[in-house]
């Protein structure tokens, strides 16, 4: 895999990143959302006032984007685990700026993926 390929998938996998810790920070505002149709109608008013729900939002549209830019360039079994690498950023990112713990367990399967991933980018 060349730099610049990984390097758009990269950037679709942050942007995902970025939309999932926006998102749960727009759920703060709303608490446990309900799954019943009230709820949902509730919870997307609030939605639809939060700054961050919009931010990621629009972070995954670009990620979206730059996703598509770098499966035109790799096939889909190689581009598809760097996918994976989100789960990691994902996890530090919460752990950063929402102070989630990650603990032994979680640890390991990082680490794991993170050797998932190589060993599929060189092939």
């Amino acid at each position: 895999m060349r730099p610049a390929d990984f390097g758009w998938l990269m950037s679709g996998v942050v942007l995902n990143s970025f939309a999932q810790l926006g998102l749960k920070m727009a759920t703060q505002s709303t608490g446990v959302i309900e799954g019943t149709p009230r709820g949902m109608w509730i919870a997307g008013h609030q939605l639809a006032t939060s700054v961050a729900f919009w931010l990621a939002l629009t972070a995954y549209s670009l990620s979206v984007a730059v996703w598509v830019v770098g499966l035109s360039r790799l096939p889909v079994s190689q581009a598809y685990p760097v996918l994976s690498l989100g789960y990691i950023i994902a996890a530090l990112l919460a752990w950063a700026m929402l102070g989630e713990s990650i603990n032994v367990t979680r640890w390991a399967g990082i680490g794991l993926i993170i050797v998932g991933v190589f060993f599929v980018s060189r092939s």
